[in-house]
């Protein structure tokens, strides 16, 4: 019997259903007469028959999926729709197949590196399927999945733990797992909607306003421009942005509480998010008051624009830009790479270290110094007035250990294989954190990299977008022998 077939069978239905994807892109194409109907038609084509093929000798299987079977479906499932996600960039690019993979990984993880140039040139079918990779990578394929196809049945709950960022992961929001990935999504279109009407008002044409919604609610990065934001030079537009982006970067779980008990209540004693804000200002001012200090731009006002678009695009991981950060001077571009690091919060579709860790790992730095000075002191550890068990403080601090860890060693091998180490310290900072935006020979795009680097930069999008444990769970032999 085969003991994966559970997950073979998830897969194959996840790939089937994914492959509706292919259509919005297909009537762009055809009503637009851009040369990539074709392409689009045979990537559906494919990726259905490849689904199909791996559900039919699967589809009477009942069994349900075990806790570590939902780690392999996550992986899975990830690391199949990067793939097929890649068909129509080889089809209609005519790129290399290392190209297509890497920037389908980039828009699925939500991260936004790209290695393409001329965006403005290219077809208006691909603009738009760049974008709705991010939109559908933006609050995870699993949960959707979960949340459109409860014909699953193969244990949604082992799945959504696998899948949902940060470290407090047992709480739902509704009784049934189904029902609380149908509310995520339901925020989430809900305020793709929004922030899509806003840009057009704005005035963005409503093509661009449609796909930079996707792109700033799933807090990615891609722009249908090579220039980024900078495109429109509009102040209006970039405050709405700072806006949105601000708003994906807080816990989806405090906007379904504010919309069902009709209060901000819940934002209003969230730890997080305070922590949040106070480092979103912070930074932005410290940008701000380094930015005047050099002249850079001729007023403060000016700088300060710049400023807190970058200090919130770069925190939340999205990745916009409406300035070329890495030609700034003085340390500024590398203090933008590591702002990156500390992410938004958890239960939103941020990436990097995420908001909470950072508070609670303060905390626990403040608890040991409290013991240092009381040894016998017993010093609960809380969030929000809520006192956690150690297995929460262990599961951050393993985390912790195992994100500086995984930094580390990319950094050294990546140094062998590009001939600037600026370069290789932010590639490998950037893909794991989901940013985008890079240094050195990354700055302007990823194009310049070795094949081997844009490998192993699409395996640590994956590792960064899953939160680390996700992956590394399944290199273990302990995994393998359950």
């Amino acid at each position: 019997m085969n003991s994966y077939a559970p997950v073979q069978r998830v897969v194959g239905l996840l790939l089937m259903f994914l492959s509706i994807g292919f259509v919005p892109p297909l009537l762009f194409a055809w009503i637009n007469h851009d040369g990539a109907t074709i392409a689009f038609l045979m990537s559906a084509v494919v990726v259905s028959a490849i689904g199909f093929l791996l559900f039919w000798p699967t589809r009477s299987n009942q069994r349900e999926l075990r806790v570590a079977d939902g780690f392999l479906v996550v992986v899975a499932c990830w690391a199949a729709v990067s793939l097929a996600g890649a068909i129509p960039f080889v089809l209609v690019l005519d790129v290399s197949i290392v190209d297509a993979v890497f920037e389908s990984t980039s828009g699925i993880t939500t991260t936004g590196a790209t290695v393409f140039s001329g965006l403005d040139e290219m077809p208006i079918s691909i603009r738009w399927y760049r974008q709705q990779l991010h939109w559908m990578g933006g609050l995870g394929i699993i949960v959707l999945a979960v949340a459109i196809l409860p014909m699953l049945k193969v244990g949604g709950m082992e799945i959504y733990r696998a899948e949902v960022t940060g470290p407090v992961k047992e709480n739902r929001l509704t009784p049934r797992i189904a029902e609380t990935a149908k509310a995520l999504w339901l925020i989430y279109i809900g305020l793709t909607v929004i922030c899509a009407l806003a840009l057009w008002a704005a005035g963005m044409s409503l093509f661009d306003a449609v796909t930079h919604s996707f792109s700033t609610i799933a807090t990615a990065g891609f722009s249908t421009h090579d220039a980024s934001i900078a495109h429109f030079d509009s102040a209006l537009i970039e405050i709405l942005l700072v806006g949105f982006m601000f708003v994906a970067g807080m816990n989806f779980a405090l906007h379904f509480l504010a919309l069902r008990r009709a209060s901000a209540q819940s934002y209003l004693h969230d730890p997080e998010l305070r922590l949040f804000c106070v480092l979103i200002v912070g930074t932005s001012v410290l940008i701000t008051l380094l930015l005047w200090q050099q002249s850079l731009y001729d007023s403060f006002w000016e700088s300060l624009r710049f400023a807190a678009f970058q200090a919130v695009s770069y925190m939340t991981t999205t990745g916009f830009t409406t300035a070329d950060v890495y030609l700034w001077p003085g340390t500024l571009p590398l203090l933008m790479i590591l702002i990156s690091g500390l992410g938004g919060c958890a239960g939103s579709t941020t990436g990097g270290f995420k908001i909470v860790r950072v508070y609670l790992v303060s905390k626990q730095g403040l608890r040991e110094l409290r013991r240092l000075i009381h040894p016998r002191s017993v010093v609960p550890l809380k969030l929000g007035g809520r006192t956690l068990n150690e297995d929460v403080a262990n599961a951050v601090w393993g985390f912790v250990s195992l994100y500086i860890l995984c930094i580390v060693i990319l950094t050294l091998v990546v140094s062998s294989l590009e001939r600037d180490l600026v370069t290789s310290v932010s590639v490998v900072f950037s893909a794991m954190n989901n940013l985008g935006p890079a240094l050195g020979d990354a700055g302007q795009n990823w194009g310049q990299l070795t094949e081997a680097t844009k490998w192993l930069m699409s395996f640590a999008m994956l590792l960064g977008r899953l939160e680390i444990f996700t992956v590394l769970v399944l290199l273990t032999p302990t995994y393998w022998k359950h």
